[in-house]
């Protein structure tokens, strides 16, 4: 799929202290202090007096071990203990009863522990299925468009924050939308998923792009019609790509201007933007619309305001035209990497959603030019 770190493809950042797996010297820990102990008092010419630690092993082995493979370790613990060539059972460094109880315990733990693990991993399987139900990973082509995305949201643990993507082909060509939902991660997934819907449904039965976007708009003033105070509303940029043509029409709704990547340039194609979705404003000032003729080996780059509004220590903000410009000549794929890495690199403390959609249309001239190659052939 064309999305990176998109709905099931998400980096995970969470550190093993936060749910993900325990890194392998953690799992190294029990066996290592266990050989280790038993090595040092077998090589010391005098009792070394650390059969203490051998207290800690079955503890340890809660970490990263199931309830059999603790219930192992806390059995050859208190079988060492009792060897007396090892003497690492002295009395008032070892205290046999003692460690038999934490053994107990640390085999109850593991067992409560797997099955609390067993439990999130179920958990977290269903809100992965949900949220790649509401955005699904993008493919490497639409239509006569390819794609390439990048998301990545906010908030912790979720998959799908404030910001959306979608590309759709239709009956009126290939048509793109990117959006930001007022908020970010869970609370505002249900509202992506009420305006993907809605744009779904424009593509096949809409033929004007500002009505596409009057759609979306209406789906949002419904939406938070019955609750007080909603204050619901979401920018979005509309594109579409007509059949028969080498031109695509853009229609913003409060939402950052696309850049247009000709060449080593990259030229911001603002547009008259309409009021935001959702304020129940449309009418009164509504988009226009505009149009622009595409040349051969032209890309449209898409962000969202994660992107352009980031700032640096100092407060500025992220320049995306100048570094765009000097990432032009790299390949869509990995431009949007090369843009996120500087995007880290610029802003440390990214604190919103950020999407990345990069568009690439097959224009006319080139398939001409690609079917005239085929004959000579």
């Amino acid at each position: 799929m064309a999305t990176k770190a998109a709905p099931g493809q998400r980096d995970d950042h969470r550190g093993w202290l936060r749910g993900s797996p325990p890194p392998r010297w953690v799992r190294l820990l029990p066996p290592v202090l266990l050989i280790g102990v038993c090595v040092s008092e077998l090589v010391s010419s005098h009792s070394l007096d650390i059969g203490f630690l051998l207290g800690a092993i079955p503890s340890l082995a809660v970490l990263s071990y199931g309830p059999m493979a603790t219930a192992a370790f806390g059995a050859v613990v208190v079988f060492l203990l009792t060897i007396p060539s090892l003497q690492l059972n002295h009395p008032g460094n070892a205290d046999l009863l003692t460690i038999s109880f934490i053994a107990v315990l640390s085999v109850f733990v593991a067992l409560v522990r797997s099955r609390r693990d067993a439990h999130l991993v179920t958990v977290r399987s269903v809100a992965e299925a949900a949220q790649l139900a509401v955005l699904p990973p993008l493919p490497d082509r639409v239509g006569f468009v390819s794609c390439v995305g990048l998301y990545r949201a906010a908030q912790g643990e979720t998959l799908v924050g404030g910001d959306f993507f979608d590309v759709r082909d239709g009956p009126f060509g290939v048509r793109a939308v990117m959006g930001d939902v007022q908020g970010h991660g869970l609370s505002a997934v249900g509202t992506v998923a009420s305006l993907l819907g809605a744009f779904r449904e424009t593509v096949l039965d809409q033929r004007d792009l500002e009505a596409a976007a009057a759609r979306l708009d209406r789906r949002l003033v419904v939406d938070s019609a019955g609750v007080d105070h909603a204050e619901l509303f979401a920018t979005a940029l509309l594109l579409e790509f007509p059949p028969g043509t080498d031109t695509v029409r853009l229609v913003s709704c409060g939402h950052p201007y696309p850049l247009l990547l000709r060449g080593t340039k990259a030229l911001e194609l603002d547009t008259e933007p309409g009021a935001p979705l959702g304020l129940g404003f449309f009418e009164l000032s509504p988009p226009r619309g505009r149009t622009v003729d595409l040349e051969p080996g032209d890309r449209l780059f898409l962000a969202s305001d994660g992107v352009s509004e980031s700032r640096d220590q100092a407060g500025a903000f992220y320049p995306l035209p100048d570094r765009l410009a000097a990432f032009a000549e790299e390949p869509s794929d990995a431009l949007v990497d090369r843009v996120w890495q500087d995007l880290v690199e610029f802003c440390p403390s990214i604190r919103d959603d950020v999407s990345i959609l990069v568009l690439t249309p097959r224009l006319r001239i080139e398939e001409n030019a690609a079917d005239g190659d085929g004959e000579i052939g």
